[in-house]
């Protein structure tokens, strides 16, 4: 773990991100490249989910995704939950990131990706890292849950969900808009238990029951906030029964775990991977086929820290880059069924 922490860079890093979301947020439809290139660099790398994958520079970015997004969704309105940084504790802390999560709400007034217009209200749920350098954003990873957003529009891509997905809330304690500087030492405790429960996770090998490997980080009344598919559990007995239990089962051969970014400031922490990890789904899953090909995990964690365990955990999975991994194309098919 890193023991670096510059506040000054960290708040520095900050200033950019939210100099870039008032400007993103007031660019009407076509306007998206210019409010993009404020606070990016000529090279900016900009991760998305599928159908987006990796872009380059912000007038490639607005063309494929905002400006699209944001005449469907309109007017878009950012609701922030979540607001940290933090020095990278994969690189030891050579990197700046700034991380964030919320919804993308509006009224969806047009067809997007084939996802049909309803007239009424949506929230898009997203979380994003940044990686701030130079004063500014040098590699953005954007991760939205698209399906959620078909169900919205009344299509429902997954055969089976094992627990239950609803639009989901910022912390139970409304303290995750972390602007002003925090505790060094807060921030190095939660990313300490955050890096425990990853070496737990990370094996599936530890030789005890599920619930007890839990608890060994999780407090007993944890909530985890899944993506759409498998949707949100609550209680650790519940999380082992719906979530954890019938993905262990489900996949086999999960590689190591690697994330490009880690970060932890206060009482709350997170990291992504582009993939986090490769797992086989010989069992099935979530009511689709079983498979022996190996499929990629892109993944975004964010984490409340209350006391010495974790208590809440927003997960946002790229379902769709997997099963396209697995020659299951879910958008395309479950946007050509509905149209039928």
């Amino acid at each position: 773990m890193t023991a670096i922490h510059n506040s000054n860079a960290l708040q520095a890093a900050k200033k950019v991100v939210r100099a870039h979301h008032a400007s993103l947020d007031a660019a009407l439809p076509g306007e998206s490249a210019r409010a993009l290139a404020a606070h990016t660099a000529p090279d900016w790398r900009w991760m998305g989910m599928h159908p987006f994958h990796e872009i380059t520079g912000a007038e490639n970015v607005a063309r494929a995704f905002w400006d699209p997004l944001k005449s469907a969704l309109r007017p878009l309105q950012r609701r922030l939950d979540l607001f940290i940084a933090g020095h990278n504790d994969i690189d030891s802390g050579a990197s700046v990131w700034v991380a964030s999560m919320g919804h993308l709400m509006g009224l969806l007034d047009d067809a997007w990706l084939a996802i049909p217009a309803t007239g009424k209200i949506a929230m898009l749920r997203y979380a994003e890292f940044h990686r701030v350098a130079d004063n500014q954003i040098a590699e953005t990873a954007l991760f939205i849950d698209i399906p959620h957003l078909m169900i919205q529009a009344g299509i429902d891509p997954w055969p089976q969900a094992t627990a239950m997905h609803l639009v989901q809330p910022g912390p139970m304690n409304h303290q995750g808009i972390l602007f002003d500087p925090q505790a060094p030492e807060e921030g190095a405790t939660t990313l300490a238990l955050i890096n425990a429960m990853i070496a737990d996770l990370g094996t599936w090998k530890l030789g005890i029951p599920l619930e007890d490997e839990l608890r060994r980080t999780w407090h007993e009344d944890m909530i985890w906030w899944g993506p759409a598919g498998i949707g949100a559990t609550y209680t650790i007995p519940r999380y082992a029964q719906q979530h954890a239990a019938p993905f262990r089962a489900g996949f086999a051969n999960r590689s190591t775990t690697n994330h490009l970014a880690r970060i932890g400031e206060g009482a709350f922490g997170g990291f992504f991977g582009w993939p986090n990890f490769m797992a086989n789904p010989t069992g099935g899953f979530m009511g689709m086929p079983g498979s022996e090909t190996p499929g990629p995990f892109r993944v975004v964690d964010f984490y409340r820290r209350s006391g010495d365990k974790l208590s809440e955990n927003w997960v946002f999975i790229d379902l769709l880059h997997f099963w396209a991994s697995q020659g299951v194309d879910v958008l395309a098919n479950a946007t050509a069924n509905s149209q039928q």
